[in-house]
């Protein structure tokens, strides 16, 4: 919980939601216009029409606020239930790269890389958004496993790198087109559904040859 969720719910004045949306709108506004490492509270007070008071209410740090505009507390707040494992896991691998695809370019890597230097907010980044995924991914896969999809349910952890890592990569470190994200997520699901949902022992590939045993 951060500091200014702290002081909110200690109590004082309930918090003006009009205040909230424009200094959401500030920050998307500028993190288009000048970028992350430019950015500054002052900036987005002065683009809101608050005090930067206002702010610091609500966000200890630059950091902070941007995380908090960038992953509302919506984010897979409920598992989808499409009715199958793939369609599950199409919801929320669309919904992850929606959240990596949107900011700006140059948004995420460096608000992860302050992050991860700062402690209290790493810790709130694994709640708030792996701790989402690996939730909602355990959900999925157990209702799977449920429904007969799933003969062993795959470690959680492990799909949700095997569903994420392609996406960070394709984004941030080949610089791809978020255009291209539709075609990539489609091939990844079919690749994780390959590796997680194998046929059954003793069942022919796709040559028609039985496996060697």
């Amino acid at each position: 919980m951060s500091a200014g969720e702290q002081a909110r719910n200690q109590g004082g004045r309930p918090r003006d939601s009009r205040v909230d949306d424009a200094i959401a709108s500030a920050v998307r506004e500028l993190l288009s216009e000048v970028g992350y490492t430019r950015l500054t509270m002052a900036e987005v007070a002065a683009r809101a029409g608050v005090g930067k008071a206002a702010i610091y209410r609500r966000h200890t740090t630059k950091q902070e606020m941007i995380f908090d505009v960038l992953l509302p507390d919506q984010f897979l707040a409920v598992a989808p239930d499409r009715g199958s494992l793939r369609a599950d896991l199409a919801a929320v691998l669309a919904e992850i790269a929606d959240s990596m695809a949107l900011p700006p370019q140059g948004t995420i890597p460096g608000l992860l890389a302050d992050v991860h230097a700062d402690p209290a907010l790493s810790d709130r980044f694994d709640e708030k958004y792996l701790g989402a995924q690996r939730r909602t991914l355990t959900e999925i896969l157990d209702r799977a496993t449920a429904r007969g999809e799933l003969t062993t349910r795959p470690d959680p952890a492990t799909l949700n790198a095997l569903l994420v890592g392609p996406v960070f990569a394709w984004l941030f470190l080949l610089s791809e087109s978020p255009d291209q994200l539709p075609a990539l997520t489609s091939t990844l699901l079919d690749t994780t559904l390959a590796l997680i949902s194998p046929g059954p022992p003793g069942a022919p590939d796709e040559s028609g040859s039985q496996p060697v045993t």
